[in-house]
């Protein structure tokens, strides 16, 4: 023995790694404000201290593993005597007596194998234990690292998982239950193995009872007790598992798989908790709305009811079948004549009345649905496995997952903190996350920023453009872009023309502009050039964008100017709450010398391309063509970006760079104000909220439905469509199926939201100018209304405002410009597709 002991004795684990053990802790993740989003990691485990776990789940464990742990030394030697007499006559190496230091040693410390050279280490390594840890240090660690089936490791864990409540609110038998799982946590599990379970917490209750920790009565009692457990998933307050996603894949990418599963990380994230329960509230209610408008789809299933069936078999019918967002599997049991009777997946029986399913005609397609129904019969049938939304004591409503999609995100102008961020309507369903990375086309989404380069090059909100029909020429086919009205009218104003989406003078607007000139000046708003078509059609929406790259471009007008860079985690402590790293984010500073001027890089960039004269040469260029060498520079975002991989946790301040003028970014957020109050989003008036702006935008055959709405402490972008991509069906234009997602986001936040917008600033002055020729006038004229212009633009009396010279009405022009649904072919090669409409 003496032999073996030398011999073992330097195999031994070290002192520091009995001393100090480390355990593997799941990563956490949070809201901004300390509210928990999610958890990653191969072991569930919730660490305790021995002092604030029940008194009677540790005389549990003593009973079941090892009454004597408090008067030996770490082995029973008698127990260890009868063990082996036991596998000599059955001829079977066991285990057998193990205390619970000796499980520390082999659990912990050594490999599994049953061999006896293993035992030796074991015993001599619990003898080491038992002499550098006290007995609540050995306790602590088993009730922190013991396995107990499904994944728990630890008594705290195993709580959640098997009863859905902390240690402090089970019962004894509860504790009894857990007690015994040690000994075979699979074979012996109250999930697989409810009766062999019941067995075995008889035996630790027995054990209980013949060690004094419990009397006859309570004996009897706990005996008594249903086994309730069953296996329970973390519910968390805060539903955002899109932002958990990326949240787990930036620390697996920076820190590596063992750190981000089990590291013990807090990762605290930008969110807030308050925005992201309504923006999920409101993309599932939008969508789902969407999808009563086009029809119910059917039943799920179809099953065979017996005539009296029995709760089991209605719960085995419904096996297979999950929640999806807020929505409940249910099967239907009775049909009358106006109301369903059902049975939900989570055992709850209900009705559905006749409000809750009146809206069900039958889907034909994305543009017809059948007949209103009149009873309840034409849409339900006992054994229909249908979906069904909760409405409140027992009542439910008919409801079917959304085929159709959506996305919203919201960014904090001053310095891009993501607030809220949604990915889709429900990320178990469907985990590709749209606010990140759905390259879709924003339609008139794109147009405040042209509009914006037509300010910088000298036109104002007074300026008049035709509005009359163009026609562009290709060597395939006629492009010619309508209004969405089909109505042709003259020389509007660009405040009205950008108030009502009018698609026309946006055309004429950016051939007036040039091409080439108006891409360069949209990487100003973080766009990247190539995903921004070389042609005419830039003008409609036909780029191809996520909804965060659109959200970030509207910052910079809600913030007055400054490109700002989104970003996600705001700090990262490790298992001892040492912080890691903490977000230095480019924050606007409107007091910081250099504040009212335009970024120098951005400038020079403009500059060397206007030298080299693209703008004129770029109207007519393809719109498959190759950025120039000059457009593939790195501009400032490749620099930030560049910048934020360096980033030290001491590092001072950073200052976002100014991207446009305030006045620019004023003017243009004063259109889109008129947009709410009297343009495209005029229902999102009823939020009385004179501080919001925005833009609707709808792609070409109905394809996407956008709104994008800003004040100036939030900017968010609400993006709807399917993932083939197919059309929405007639009429869902962004006003339809955008609009009101992001105004049932704003009215669940308004409470919170401060009404703040950009104030009118210094060099902005007002002139009073007739609203139908765009003239310089007076006050007591009938048709006058008071504009903003940049300081300095501003008409004399009786001149019209800047209108740099644009083709006449009727005017054709070359170019190899997309379709729209207005595409007169020539050949049978079919043209490329464009954006059409708002």
């Amino acid at each position: 023995m003496a032999i073996i002991s030398v011999i073992l004795l330097p195999t031994l684990p070290a002192i520091d790694k009995i001393v100090d053990p480390r355990l593997k802790v799941p990563m956490r993740v949070y809201t901004a404000d300390g509210t928990l989003i999610a958890e990653f990691g191969d072991e569930k485990r919730i660490p305790v201290k021995t002092d604030g776990v029940p008194k009677h789940l540790i005389n549990a464990i003593l009973a079941a593993e090892d009454d004597g742990f408090y008067s030996h030394h770490g082995v029973d030697f008698l127990g260890l005597a009868r063990a082996a007499l036991s596998n000599f006559r059955s001829g079977k190496r066991g285990q057998g007596a193990s205390t619970i230091t000796m499980q520390v040693a082999r659990n912990f410390f050594l490999s599994p194998e049953r061999t006896y050279t293993r035992k030796f280490r074991e015993i001599l390594l619990s003898f080491k234990i038992e002499r550098e840890l006290t007995k609540d240090q050995i306790l602590e660690l088993y009730l922190n690292k013991i396995f107990l089936g499904h994944r728990s490791y630890g008594f705290a864990a195993a709580s959640q998982v098997y009863y859905g409540k902390p240690l402090s609110e089970l019962t004894l038998p509860q504790f009894a239950m857990l007690a015994g799982l040690p000994k075979a946590p699979s074979k012996l599990n109250p999930i697989s193995n409810p009766e062999g379970a019941k067995d075995r917490r008889s035996y630790v209750l027995r054990r209980m009872h013949e060690l004094k920790f419990i009397d006859d009565e309570t004996l009897a009692s706990a005996n008594e007790a249903p086994v309730t457990a069953r296996k329970h998933t973390v519910k968390y307050d805060i539903d955002a598992p899109y932002v958990a996603e990326m949240t787990r894949r930036y620390i697996i990418n920076k820190y590596s798989d063992k750190k981000a599963y089990g590291g013990g990380f807090h990762v605290y994230t930008t969110i807030n908790g308050q925005y992201q329960k309504a923006a999920t509230a409101a993309l599932h209610k939008g969508l789902l709305e969407y999808s009563r408008r086009h029809g119910f789809r059917g039943p799920v299933a179809k099953i065979r009811l017996k005539k009296t069936t029995e709760a089991e078999q209605i719960e085995e019918a419904l096996r297979g079948y999950f929640a999806v967002g807020n929505l409940v599997p249910a099967i239907v049991l009775e049909v009358k004549d106006k109301s369903a009777t059902i049975y939900t997946l989570d055992g709850d029986s209900g009705e559905i009345p006749w409000e809750g399913m009146s809206w069900a005609r039958k889907y034909i397609n994305e543009n017809a649905v059948g007949r209103e129904p009149r009873r309840a019969s034409q849409v339900l049938r006992r054994g229909f496995v249908i979906y069904v939304e909760s409405k409140g004591e027992g009542k439910w409503h008919l409801a079917q997952v959304p085929k159709v999609t959506g996305a919203l995100i919201t960014l904090r102008p001053d310095d891009g903190a993501v607030l809220a961020l949604v990915g889709g309507f429900d990320y178990y369903e469907n985990k590709f996350n749209h606010a990140m990375q759905a390259h879709r086309q924003p339609g008139s989404n794109i147009k405040p920023f042209i509009y914006s380069a037509a300010m910088e090059k000298g036109y104002t909100a007074a300026s008049m453009v035709s509005g009359a029909p163009v026609v562009i020429q290709g060597e395939d086919f006629e492009w010619r872009p309508a209004n969405a009205n089909r109505k042709w009218p003259g020389p509007t104003r660009l405040r009205k023309a950008l108030k009502l989406s009018m698609n026309l003078v946006s055309v004429r607007l950016l051939r007036g502009l040039g091409i080439g000139y108006a891409i360069i000046y949209l990487q100003r708003f973080g766009f990247d050039i190539n995903t921004l078509p070389r042609n005419l059609t830039l003008a409609l929406g036909s780029a191809s964008l996520t909804p965060k790259e659109i959200v970030r471009g509207f910052s910079v007008f809600a913030n007055g100017g400054y490109r700002i860079d989104p970003y996600l985690i705001l700090r990262v402590e490790d298992a001892d709450n040492n912080i890691l790293e903490k977000a230095n984010p480019r924050i606007v500073c409107r007091t910081c010398p250099g504040a009212y001027v335009i970024n120098k890089a951005i400038l020079e960039q403009e500059r060397a391309l206007q030298e080299k004269g693209k703008e004129k040469s770029d109207t007519n260029k393809d719109k498959t063509a190759k950025p120039t060498e000059e457009e593939k520079k790195p501009d400032v975002k490749t620099e930030q970006a560049k910048a934020k991989k360096e980033e030290k946790l001491d590092e001072g301040p950073r200052y976002a760079p100014r991207v446009i003028t305030v006045a620019n970014a004023f003017i243009i957020t004063s259109i889109m104000k008129d947009v709410i109050r009297s343009g495209t989003a005029y229902k999102a008036s009823a939020l009385k909220r004179p501080d919001m702006a925005g833009k609707t935008g709808t792609t070409n055959d109905y394809r996407d439905a956008w709104f994008s709405g800003f004040n100036s402490v939030q900017a968010t972008t609400v993006w709807v469509g399917f993932d083939d991509p197919k059309p929405l069906g007639r009429g869902e234009v962004g006003s339809r199926a955008a609009l009101p997602i992001w105004m049932a986001y704003i009215e669940a936040i308004k409470k919170d939201l401060p009404v703040k917008s950009l104030g009118r600033p210094g060099s902005v002055s007002q002139a009073w100018i007739n609203k139908d020729t765009g003239k310089r006038t007076t006050e007591d004229d009938p048709n006058a209304i008071n504009e903003f212009f940049i300081r300095g633009t501003e008409p004399e009396m009786g001149d019209s405002a800047a209108t740099p010279d644009i083709n006449k009405a009727g005017d054709k022009t070359d170019g190899t410009d997309g379709d729209t649904e207005n595409v007169k072919k020539k050949t049978d090669k079919q043209p490329k597709k464009a954006t059409d409409i708002f």
